[in-house]
């Protein structure tokens, strides 16, 4: 569907807006310009600005998978787009249209609520909806890639909103079409398809342990385990800065896995689907000692190797400094690089 900009609706910019509290790392950022984006109408007006005065631009959800500099230059879309209905419903499954800024963990719980179980496993990741199928989000051997239908858009490369369907988003391991397309396509929506037959899925070693003495536990079950899970590895955003996981897990050659098994036994891996391994860089982070590790003002969380944090005071630079000396120790232990997962600004 073609669009022709509608100026009309174009949101009134915010200098110099506070980003503070738009950045789970809790960094001191601010934004030159922000645009306030509640409906993908206002998108083409702001865009047209956008190109006419030549601006660098950016798209920021929830702010759970960036990390923002002292101050991003040109214009900010803070993407805060409500609403989400069931538009279909047969014997097989269920459609759901969200928009991209409803809060992802909320989005999750409301699933439950109305019996629509599949997505309890995606429990409690902080960030938007919008922002999930570019990252294609995933945890404890569900990717929400699985259950997504469709996703709209605003192409900015042909000024136009189209809808991509799940084959043409591309989904692989923390990988996607948006992804691959840097700053091509801003979510302003997505539907998923969500299957009436369900089954639990806990094979992931921490689930698997927290229903070991149950064979067929809930939805709503596996959802309080996975919540209880990961607020015991990962601390709260608003009282330390974080940004999640920050490293994927990297995947390696089936040959490369089987010499590191041979040298550290208690190597930690999950089968992938390409046949090769995805070691648990938390794993190897911790084998390193930097488990606990604080420098300055970040530090590396106590109870999860995998999560760098902000005590307070610390900058995207404070950040990316730790990360790097992290990656060349773990390289030179183990040659495994190791790739940043939020999106530096």
């Amino acid at each position: 569907m073609n669009s022709e900009p509608n100026t009309s609706s174009t949101p009134k910019s915010s200098p110099n807006l506070g980003l503070k509290d738009r950045n789970t790392f809790g960094f001191d950022a601010s934004a030159e310009l922000a645009y306030e984006i509640t409906t993908p109408d206002q998108i083409p007006g702001v865009m047209q600005q956008i190109r006419e005065q030549k601006l660098p631009w950016r798209v920021l959800g929830g702010g759970s998978n960036v990390i923002l500099p002292k101050v991003l230059s040109g214009a900010t879309l803070l993407m805060n787009i409500a609403g989400q209905e069931i538009i279909f419903s047969d014997a097989a499954s269920s459609l759901i249209a969200v928009g991209s800024g409803v809060n992802w963990h909320n989005f999750v719980a409301w699933t439950l609520e109305n019996e629509f179980p599949g997505l309890e496993n995606l429990a409690l990741i902080p960030g938007t909806v919008g922002a999930a199928p570019i990252q294609n989000i995933g945890a404890y051997g569900v990717e929400i890639g699985e259950y997504i239908h469709t996703v709209e858009a605003f192409d900015t490369q042909s000024q136009a909103f189209v809808t991509l369907s799940k084959e043409e988003c591309r989904f692989a391991y923390r990988d996607s079409y948006f992804k691959q397309n840097p700053q091509r396509f801003i979510v302003t929506k997505v539907t998923f398809r969500i299957p009436k037959q369900w089954r639990p899925r806990v094979h992931f070693t921490d689930l698997a342990k927290q229903f070991s003495d149950k064979s067929d536990p809930s939805a709503e079950e596996i959802f309080l385990a996975v919540c209880k899970i990961r607020t015991h590895k990962l601390p709260d955003p608003k009282l330390i800065g974080n940004a999640g996981s920050f490293f994927q897990n990297p995947i390696v050659l089936s040959e490369q896995y089987e010499n590191l098994l041979h040298q550290y036994p208690g190597l930690v891996s999950y089968p992938d689907a390409t046949g090769k391994r995805k070691l648990a860089a938390g794993w190897l982070i911790d084998q390193c000692g930097f488990k606990g590790q604080r420098i300055g003002n970040v530090g590396v969380y106590e109870n999860q190797a995998l999560v760098l944090v902000n005590y307070g005071n610390g900058t995207a630079q404070d950040i990316l400094s730790l990360a790097k000396c992290i990656q060349d120790k773990v390289k030179k232990e183990f040659g495994v690089s190791l790739e940043i997962e939020p999106n530096i600004l």
